[in-house]
């Protein structure tokens, strides 16, 4: 009896660090989706003002400020580049099979939502100490996403534009100040840190806007996409896992990517080079929803497995 007291108390405190932990982000989306369905805003401009500086800001303030070293998280950055590969390729090959687009489901299923969903919840479920762990997963993904995700939906796309986006010259700037152990003063780091922290609760509101616009009517391959997601993720985590030996937070960091959706990105990139948008925002609107189940499933087994390591 008091075993089985002991295990619904687990059960209990687990449902509800789960729930504490996802209730402000589903709140904060769903608010993006009322308002949008309501007054039908164009955020384009904040969405771009948000990417341009605030996310830059963010990723500034935990790479130069945050105790640690980045040389620290370099396994962290190749595990999480091998993982992103890996998807690919077995998204590639479920696609041939059942004779998808390529460009439209290989990318999603490659480059997940790390900066909308993964940074609040590395925040929310674990902690501000997790967050340096989930932001070289973001500049991992994204650095990929730039690159190699452009040249596959248009292989004459310029590798030099990746240098014009802020984000990436601004993480260039923070990495060489991280290595060298320099924090600026106060006068300067705190109006940056301002700045960072409106990025996380807009990237939700965003993403509730533009998900309530998605179109649904390819729900097929969304659906299917929804559900390949998080089950390719796991298995190319389990492939990567014998090679690397990562601190428990970056392993979790590692785990809630390969049960992220895709990301939203992937619906600017297909927009912008005219390959299948309609498909990939049905994959991305439907992956969101299915990500309803396979988020809390792998918090559930960070919290319980993962997480005490530490």
């Amino acid at each position: 009896m008091a075993l089985s007291n002991f295990d619904s108390s687990m059960l209990f405190d687990l449902t509800v660090r789960i729930g504490s932990t996802l209730f402000p982000l589903i709140a904060v989306v769903s608010g993006g989706a009322i308002y949008g369905r309501l007054l039908k805003p164009d955020f384009r401009v904040a969405n771009m003002v948000n990417m341009d500086v605030f996310v830059p800001a963010l990723v500034f303030t935990i790479l130069v400020n945050g105790n640690f070293r980045v040389v620290e998280m370099a396994e962290l950055a190749a595990a999480t580049a091998a993982l992103v590969l890996l998807c690919g390729l077995a998204a590639r090959l479920v696609a041939r099979i059942f004779k998808w687009p390529i460009t439209a489901y290989v990318p999603s299923l490659m480059f997940r939502n790390s900066g909308n969903i993964g940074l609040p919840i590395a925040a929310f479920a674990f902690g501000e100490e997790a967050l340096p762990a989930a932001t070289i997963v973001f500049l991992a993904s994204n650095t990929l996403h730039f690159t190699l995700g452009s040249r596959m939906l248009s292989p004459g796309a310029s590798l030099l534009q990746v240098l014009k986006i802020p984000v990436v010259w601004v993480s260039a700037v923070a990495l060489c100040l991280n290595l060298v152990s320099f924090k600026p003063p106060p006068v300067i780091s705190l109006p940056i840190e301002m700045l960072g922290q409106i990025s996380i609760p807009l990237m939700l509101f965003g993403l509730g806007i533009r998900l309530q616009n998605a179109d649904l009517r390819e729900w097929k391959i969304g659906l299917a996409a929804g559900l390949a997601a998080p089950i390719i993720g796991v298995l190319c985590v389990l492939l990567v896992r014998p090679f690397i030996d990562l601190p428990p937070l970056q392993l979790v960091a590692l785990l809630i990517y390969a049960a992220l959706p895709p990301a939203v990105l992937n619906f600017m990139f297909a927009e912008r080079f005219a390959q299948y948008p309609a498909k990939v925002a049905s994959i991305i609107a439907i992956s969101h929803m299915v990500a309803l189940m396979s988020v809390p499933l792998m918090l559930a087994y960070t919290l319980t497995k993962i997480a005490p390591m530490q």
